[in-house]
This record gives structure tokens, sequence and C-alpha cells, in this order.
């Protein structure tokens, strides 16, 4: 399949007024063809036009399992509602209290640290610029 085509203006000059001769016109018409069906033949394909299913929605196989920031900084969700819906279960990475302190994070970032209550793990919340400890007191379900 074509790679959806940039970089390409099609010329309007032969065609933007009512005198311009049809015969010098044709040159800029089959650009413009030429262009439309490189757009029509990137559908679903690598760098094209993404398949929509019936909702509009992009369909989930045509998703990446992993989202990575193409700048190596944060990836950031940044919705319109102001939040992001989470369906399934988040997995964190443990780090230990000497990791967290070593980042640069934002007030509200979560983590799960392997030594910041006494040596056990917590989940660890950055407020009040500085990591909080939030203990596991008990086994679910007991």
């Amino acid at each position: 399949m074509a790679a959806f085509p940039t970089g390409v203006t099609i010329g309007t000059g032969n065609v933007d007024n009512a005198g311009d001769s049809p015969a010098s016109a044709r040159a800029d018409i089959k650009s413009a063809f030429d262009q439309i069906n490189g757009i029509t033949n990137s559908y679903d394909s690598a760098s094209g036009i993404a398949a929509l299913d019936a909702s509009g929605l992009i369909v989930n196989t045509k998703l990446p399992d992993t989202l990575q920031s193409s700048s190596g900084n944060n990836l950031t969700l940044n919705p319109n509602t102001g939040k992001v819906k989470i369906n399934n279960i988040i997995e964190l990475t443990p780090r230990t209290t000497a990791q967290l302190t070593a980042l640069t994070v934002a007030e509200g970032t979560i983590a799960v640290c392997t030594d910041g209550d006494g040596g056990s793990d917590c989940l660890a919340v950055y407020a009040n610029a500085q990591w909080n400890k939030i203990a596991f007191d008990g086994v679910l379900g007991t």
C-alpha cells in the first residue's frame, strides 16, 4: 500500500480563472487525480489513512500494544473531559525509594515503591513536594 502523499502542492495557475485554457489545465488536473488516488490507496496502510469502525473509532487491532513518546519525554494523555478512563488494571513498574527520589515528577504522581514502608512495599504519591507513602495494611478479601 502507498503512504499518504505529503509535500505535494497541486498547481492551480491554469484552473483558477474562467479564461484559463483547458489544455493548459490538463497537467494540473492530472496531478490532482494522482494525489486523490494516492490518498485513496493509503487507506488502512502504514503512514496512511486510519480505518475507522462504524462508530468512527480506530479499530483496536490497528492500535499498538505500546505507546512511546517520539520525543523521549513523557507520554501525555490530555482528553477534553479532563479525565482518563481505564477499563482494566493498571500495572506500575515497582521502584525503590532511591529511584523515586531521583526522579523529577509533578504533584499527583503515583508509583509502587518496593521499600518505602520500613523496607516493605507501598504506594507512593508525590504531594507537597515530597513522596508520601500509602501503606498496605492487609490482604484483599480478608
